[in-house]
């Protein structure tokens, strides 16, 4: 990885560390709940989206390098809380979408961070359960 994206990576990491603790706790803050890799335990993770039907809609800023992302292919199953309301869904990784494009679609604010710190953008797909 070049050394920019590296200091990027780290910095945004740091960061997410301190704040997202604080932001899964807000009510109306969309959250991924996927389950950990190697502990088996659920993992929240705030993230910006947003739902297309039956469909939610994220775009990961690093990638595979993501721990959420990581945790999504060892297993696909997850849990989103959108506007207060937590759904089932299959997650699946989508990287022939144009995560640019896509950063368009979806919540501005979020595109923003994304684009800002992001290093190795990927689209997420999480088709919603019923």
């Amino acid at each position: 990885m070049p050394r920019l994206a590296d200091v990027r990576f780290r910095a945004a990491t740091a960061f997410q560390r301190r704040v997202n603790p604080l932001l899964r706790r807000l009510p109306l803050q969309t959250v991924i709940e996927t389950k950990g890799r190697v502990s088996g335990l659920p993992r929240q993770t705030p993230v910006g989206g947003r739902r297309v039907g039956d469909c939610f809609w994220l775009v990961s800023e690093f990638g595979e390098r993501s721990q959420y992302v990581r945790n999504i292919k060892a297993d696909p199953r997850v849990r989103v809380r959108i506007r207060g309301r937590w759904h089932t869904g299959t997650a699946r990784l989508v990287p022939d979408d144009d995560p640019v494009a896509r950063l368009r679609r979806l919540p501005r604010l979020n595109g923003l961070g994304v684009r800002a710190f992001g290093t190795d953008l990927l689209t997420v797909r999480v088709d919603l359960d019923g």
